[in-house]
């Protein structure tokens, strides 16, 4: 079994039935089965595309993105999506460093040909707008031939510090993930999930893409996000049940009433912590529940989530999902017991090969068949696990560990606080001391003596921010994750 061929048995059983869904636009199994098809004969033919070649994705959200990833798959090529926000100098890197000679874009971003040709002029560009001319003719190679141990995709890494790194996910690793996120999620055949992030991610990569076309639902990809009015309409026009997004487009929707009234049945939040204060007043705004789960792209990516029909613990992340176990360990790799900080770490079939042409990177993460997250957290007496920071974002104040979402989130708990930041600054005294960034919500003031006696009030002495720095935004990547490494180089007066 891989994707191509677990893909063909969802068509087979279910050719007529409606996969994707955009704007007017409406596309059945069997279309994208065809259109994926046509793509791999073309990839083999034309292209000469063999078993284990890297095949580049630059576009934008768009059913092509769909189309491509299972082309790619079924000529036996390995998918490497690239960012669409990224600018040529860094598709040039990823071009380079994945390998690939062949890439698929549209003619917005295709822009950019000269560019990317000139730094690489080996490479072939292929446009979405030319797949409707493309022939249908045999596939060179049996997608039956590649099994769950062969490369199926390199998803790069962030890349919030240095160059992006190319994370080695299988066949298997995918399959394994979408068969207990199946679990985990209660995903039904007549479930459509709304994909509302960005294609290329890990998280839509998965849960957005392959997991619903692997178990016969639906996708719901939004032409915009734009006025947030189109979002409601879309969402209830073709009946969304499933809503897999980040914490910051919650907290948007939270001055959006409207949204409750939409036919979904599920939120998930994932991509960056779930702020107490956000998943407290959601539930007292909107009748369906938000679960807070976790993954970083290495497990392919979905490690945790809290349980669907069970206890749901604000500020946790959950419980590890079907046939993932979970860690947490210190630095010499010995298990902490329950309560203990220390680093995330997990194991199952979801985890990575390795990163792409880095083994001294891939050694430091995967160590006696764990995955080393570099997250910090811990578990709690019933298996629930928290995040409490990123390992790389800890302070050390005075010889003692800080964890700087602690501080945010008792922050975010006093009034007119909009979102805040903390990070680390050298202290030739202590080690380090705590910094907060704040943005304050639009009419509110917020003074920084207030707000740091309120902090003091709920955190010991050490934890208090040093100052406060009033910003109007926070820096964030396209999933909208805070850049710290951004903060850091703001000036703080």
């Amino acid at each position: 079994m891989n994707l191509a061929t677990a893909f063909a048995a969802s068509v087979e059983k279910r050719p007529d039935k409606i996969a994707l869904y955009w704007g007017e636009s409406e596309y059945s199994y069997a279309t994208l089965s065809a259109q994926s098809r046509a793509l791999a004969a073309e990839l083999t033919g034309k292209f000469s595309i063999k078993p284990g070649d890297r095949v580049a994705l630059w576009v934008k959200n768009c059913p092509e993105f769909v189309t491509s990833v299972f082309g790619i798959l079924s000529a036996g090529g390995v998918v490497v999506p690239i960012n669409n926000f990224f600018k040529p100098a860094e598709v040039c890197y990823i071009l380079n460093d994945s390998g690939a000679n062949v890439l698929i874009t549209g003619a917005e971003l295709a822009a950019h040909a000269d560019t990317l040709k000139a730094a690489q002029p080996s490479l072939e560009i292929l446009r979405i707008e030319e797949f409707p001319a493309l022939n249908p003719s045999s596939i060179r190679h049996s997608p039956s031939s590649y099994s769950e141990k062969d490369l199926a995709a390199l998803l790069y890494t962030s890349g919030t510090t240095g160059h992006p790194k190319g994370a080695m996910l299988t066949h298997g690793n995918f399959l394994h993930n979408v068969t207990s996120c199946l679990t985990a999620l209660t995903v039904r055949e007549d479930d459509r999930i709304v994909v509302a992030l960005p294609q290329f991610h890990s998280f839509m990569f998965t849960v957005g893409t392959l997991l619903p076309l692997l178990c016969g639902g639906g996708i719901l990809l939004l032409k915009t996000l734009h006025p947030f009015k189109s979002v409601l309409e879309e969402i209830t026009r073709h009946r969304g049940t499933i809503l897999p997004a980040v914490p910051s487009f919650y907290r948007a929707l939270l001055a959006v009433p409207e949204f409750g009234r939409l036919p979904l049945r599920l939120c998930i939040s994932g991509g960056a912590p779930l702020p107490v204060e956000v998943f407290n007043e959601f539930t007292r705004k909107f009748p369906f529940p938000l679960r807070e789960g976790y993954g970083p792209t290495e497990s392919s990516p979905v490690a945790t989530v809290n349980p669907i029909h069970g206890i749901n613990k604000p500020g946790s992340v959950g419980k590890p999902i079907p046939n993932v176990e979970l860690s947490i360990r210190d630095d010499a790799g010995q298990e902490l017991p329950v309560g203990a900080t220390g680093e995330i770490c997990i194991c199952g079939g979801n985890v990575m090969r390795g990163y792409w042409n880095q083994p001294e990177e891939t050694a430091k993460v995967l160590r006696d068949g764990w995955l080393y997250t570099g997250d910090v957290g811990y578990r709690d007496a019933e298996g629930y696990y928290y995040i409490t920071d990123r390992k790389k974002d800890m302070l050390l104040v005075n010889g003692i560990n800080v964890y700087p979402r602690e501080i945010e989130e008792v922050i975010y708990q006093f009034p007119g606080v909009k979102e805040a930041a903390v990070i680390g600054v050298p202290d030739p005294r202590k080690g380090e001391q705590p910094v907060a960034f704040v943005v304050v919500a639009e009419g509110q003031i917020v003074e920084e003596k207030a707000l740091l006696q309120f902090v003091r009030g709920k955190l010991a002495d050490y934890k208090v921010p040093k100052w406060v720095v009033f910003v109007p935004s926070l820096p964030r990547n396209v999933l909208g994750k805070i850049l710290k490494t951004a903060l850091r180089e703001q000036p703080l007066v």
